[in-house]
């Protein structure tokens, strides 16, 4: 958290501490289930180095888009949604576009009912309050009394909180590396899995099942992700839905915006920032 706040005041942007600010800067020292702070920042692309802590961590997006980095993929978490990362996890965090996020430290004791891996979170309007308030506590609330219960309310919302299908698996495989760097920088490249296969040198049923071996899905789910990731980022800093359908490669934004509402559930537009002519 002190590279957050470093970064935040390079980039002169606002951060709002709604505990105490002494104890924000060491949050795995505070003896509670529950610590909860709120982050505001306009950044074109701040991004925290891999880290790990002992506590598990919880990001919620209000506005702007986080994105968070492990060995093995890349989840997104675009406003009303949140990111759960269980404790000793190394991972790396970048906020996109005008951003507002509320955090949560969880102590592993009090987190036995969430996932041991990352997920993302549908953020509901109870839990989203919860969090919310949570973050308004003082930093040494009476885990007895009416704050300790609402801690415990929330981490109860937490673990029946639904999973929305943010996550783009990353392969360890040189060659599925290669067409992962392709596709992330010409996300338009409509090459078939056997044109792939052409470029890497394999025969297209090898790289058929490496890619269901190594990412648990078929190219093209795996293609589509890559979409959607590229999507959610460009929205959140601004760019108008028929622009980001042309940049996916897209010959009219309908049929872009039929894809994003199956995968996503809503339309591109409630992806964009209000100041947004989307």
């Amino acid at each position: 958290m002190e590279q957050w706040l470093g970064a935040s005041k390079q980039m002169a942007a606002r951060i709002d501490l709604m505990s105490d600010p002494i104890d924000y800067l060491y949050p795995q020292h505070v003896p509670r289930p529950v610590f909860a702070i709120s982050g505001e920042l306009v950044t074109g692309g701040f991004k925290q180095s891999p880290h790990a802590h002992r506590k598990a961590q919880l990001f919620m997006a209000l506005r702007g888009l986080v994105t968070c980095e492990v060995t093995k993929g890349l989840w997104m978490v675009p406003h009303h949604c949140a990111l759960w990362i269980p404790g000793d996890l190394e991972h790396s965090i970048r906020c996109v576009g005008d951003v507002l996020v509320y955090t949560l430290f969880v102590e592993p004791a009090a987190a036995t009912g969430m996932p041991q891996e990352c997920c993302t979170l549908a953020v509901t309007p109870l839990l989203r309050e919860l969090i919310i308030a949570a973050s308004r506590l003082s930093t040494l609330y009476d885990c007895e009394g009416p704050d300790g219960r609402l801690a415990q309310t929330l981490l109860d919302q937490l673990a029946i909180a639904p999973r929305e299908r943010l996550h783009l698996p990353m392969p360890e495989d040189a060659r599925l590396h290669t067409i992962a760097e392709a596709l992330a920088s010409r996300p338009a490249d409509r090459a078939t899995i056997a044109e792939w296969a052409k470029r890497v040198a394999m025969s297209e049923r090898s790289l058929f099942r490496l890619i269901q071996q190594e990412v648990g899905m078929s190219f093209g789910r795996w293609r589509q992700q890559f979409h959607i990731m590229v999507a959610l980022e460009r929205l959140a800093c601004g760019d108008s839905v028929q622009a980001v359908a042309f940049h996916l490669g897209y010959q009219n934004s309908s049929a872009f915006i039929t894809m994003f509402k199956k995968v996503m559930g809503q339309s591109p537009g409630q992806y964009q920032p209000a100041w947004s002519e989307g």
